[in-house]
């Protein structure tokens, strides 16, 4: 006779509600005003102050998580307007059915798209719940997703803008280096090709031939512009040239990608997954860099990152390297992530750098603690939370 054999009861499928989201609303002061190319093409003004977007979601079991977009120049005001709107369609649910709150979310303000500030604001609470959701496994956010490694190449953006001098560019690249991170990457575009191609010949110079040096252009070129200046660009051995055509020229990109032995990077302007798997699809970036929060949060990062995979495409994302960070350490092929020293007020955590890499932290989640200093600039803020009962 056989012996009886026991079936294991199954665990309730909904361990956990969501109890409450605060949505606050940061305006991040920088310290001296940003000029890249647009400012010198008479597109933008120097940008002063950066607007964000914090959401953080409490479960009736205590567990919390936090999460945030942000919007450069216009846009912060409307990003936290419309996450209020759809807010409450979120008390009561499971945080862990994160693709499902992400999908409902969208269809309430299906009315005004599914990209750009409508989903940019549904990206604060999409990172907030996976936050949340590797902090109740309590492992950091990528050894959930699935780290394929601890730390991830870094590159130094913000010592390299335009409306400072070539003497400081190089000033601040010597610090890059002494602070541990593993490249450099310089602005140009500028009206005066010659002086943009000066500025990245001092640069080389500089740094000598061993250190990564990419350079971002910011949109600013044409096409005839891109082809000419990309080719002198080419003898300086720069790992990609980022941005330099209008971001939603796929066909402009595409041939550019074409001609030059130089990477070709842009993406990170792109509000969708659509928008980026229009690049793929043509060939239009060598280098793909995603940003999280302004394609919808994490949920739409992966499946991003899962086109880019099938295609071999290098990756490094934009900005967030909080975020980025995490993601960047998941995707199989070795990314890049870029280092901005511009949030280290709102955090009370700072991420290690080592030997030219972010390193991944052993906080669980995405590691990160709001600041006071955060608090003290938070402009407007509102709790959801589920009706009372008596």
């Amino acid at each position: 006779m056989s012996a009886s054999l026991t079936v294991p009861t199954a665990a309730p499928a909904v361990g956990d509600r969501i109890a409450s989201v605060t949505l606050s609303s940061v305006t991040l002061p920088l310290p001296n005003a940003i000029s890249d190319a647009k400012v010198f093409t008479g597109r933008q003004r120097p940008m002063t102050e950066v607007a964000f977007l914090f959401a953080e979601i409490r479960t009736e079991g205590g567990f919390e998580g936090v999460g945030f977009s942000y919007a450069k120049r216009a846009g912060g005001p409307a990003q936290f307007a419309h996450a209020r709107e759809v807010a409450p369609d979120l008390i009561g649910e499971d945080p862990s059915d994160i693709g499902r709150i992400w999908t409902r979310l969208v269809w309430a303000g299906a009315s005004v798209g599914r990209s750009g500030a409508a989903t940019q604001a549904l990206a604060a609470i999409d990172v907030a719940l996976w936050d949340l959701k590797a902090k109740r496994a309590g492992l950091p956010l990528a050894k959930l997703l699935g780290a394929h490694r601890d730390s991830v190449r870094c590159y130094n953006t913000s010592g390299g803008f335009l409306h400072e001098s070539i003497d400081q560019v190089r000033a601040n690249a010597t610090r890059t280096l002494e602070e541990g991170i593993g490249g450099v990457k310089i602005k140009v575009g500028l009206p005066d090709s010659a002086e943009d191609l000066r500025r990245v010949a001092a640069v080389r110079e500089h740094l000598g031939d061993g250190v990564p040096l990419m350079v971002d252009a910011n949109q600013q070129w044409d096409r005839p512009t891109a082809m000419r200046v990309g080719r002198a660009l080419e003898r300086f051995g720069l790992v990609w040239i980022e941005e330099p055509l209008d971001a939603y020229d796929v066909e402009g990109h595409a041939a550019l990608a074409r001609s030059l032995d130089t990477a070709v990077a842009t993406g990170e302007m792109l509000t969708s997954v659509a928008e980026h798997h229009a690049l793929i699809k043509v060939g239009a970036a060598d280098v793909l860099q995603p940003d999280a929060p302004r394609i919808g949060g994490i949920t739409q990062f992966l499946r991003l990152a899962t086109l880019a995979e099938v295609d071999h495409l290098q990756l490094a994302p934009h900005f967030a390297m909080e975020i980025h960070v995490h993601l960047a350490a998941a995707y199989p092929h070795e990314p890049w992530v870029e280092h901005f020293d511009w949030l280290h007020p709102l955090f009370e955590e700072r991420l290690e750098i080592r030997d030219g890499r972010m390193l991944i932290s052993d906080r669980p989640g995405l590691g990160v603690t709001l600041s006071d200093q955060l608090r003290a600039w938070t402009v407007d803020s509102v709790t959801v939370h589920a009706p009372h009962r008596s």
